[in-house]
């Protein structure tokens, strides 16, 4: 009885071969095969990494544009730096060369009363002659320049007209006389030339450039 219960037990190979195959195919999407869906999903996942490469090459070119963005904020900030610095050095010197004016004034209104000195004084005039152009060569190098227009024609924005005179040998606003030199500091006015003005005899007053 034994071998009866084990041969009904035992299974043929070939029989089940069939149905195992059916088993397997019906896995499988219909009309589909083990390769065709190899490659869809292979497809599916390069475009999943193409999505991210994507997603990462904007990441990046948005990171190099803020460093661009940065690098160019911090070079304008340093340009603005050394810019307020040179405006800085440039003008340091403009209240202190104002309150020098006034000596280099003195200095001139003595030289200026030579012509009438005795001869002993003029040694001594001779002496300030010296002094004032050291003092002048001295200030140059900072800067500081002297604004004499005399026989120039007028310009307000350097020159500060005292009085209009008529006159027939120069062109109308010409500078005819200069009372007070002026002075600019690296092209900054400090203060403008005093200046008699001419002008025409049958004008107006006229202190237009």
């Amino acid at each position: 009885m034994s071998n009866d219960v084990q041969n009904d037990k035992a299974v043929n190979p070939e029989e089940m071969q069939p149905e195992a195959v059916e088993n397997e195919s019906q896995e499988l999407p219909q009309g589909e095969t083990v390769d065709a869906v190899l490659e869809t999903v292979e497809q599916q996942r390069i475009a999943e990494l193409e999505v991210e490469l994507a997603k990462a090459q904007a990441t990046v070119v948005e990171q190099q544009d803020s460093v661009l963005r940065a690098k160019a904020e911090a070079e304008n900030a340093r340009r603005r730096a050394e810019g307020e610095v040179d405006k800085a050095k440039k003008f340091a010197l403009e209240r202190f060369a104002g309150e020098l004016l006034p000596v280099i004034d003195n200095l001139e209104r003595a030289l200026q009363a030579s012509d009438n000195a005795s001869d002993e004084m003029k040694p001594i005039l001779e002496g300030v002659e010296l002094t004032h152009k050291s003092f002048v060569a001295t200030v140059q190098k900072f800067g500081l320049e002297v604004i004499d227009p005399q026989g120039q024609p007028f310009n307000p924005e350097l020159h500060q007209a005292m009085s209009m005179q008529e006159s027939a040998d120069v062109a109308p606003n010409t500078v005819i006389a200069v009372m007070q030199k002026g002075y600019q500091l690296n092209g900054r006015l400090v203060r403008p030339a005093m200046v008699a003005v001419s002008r025409a005899a049958s004008d107006g007053v006229n202190t237009e450039a």
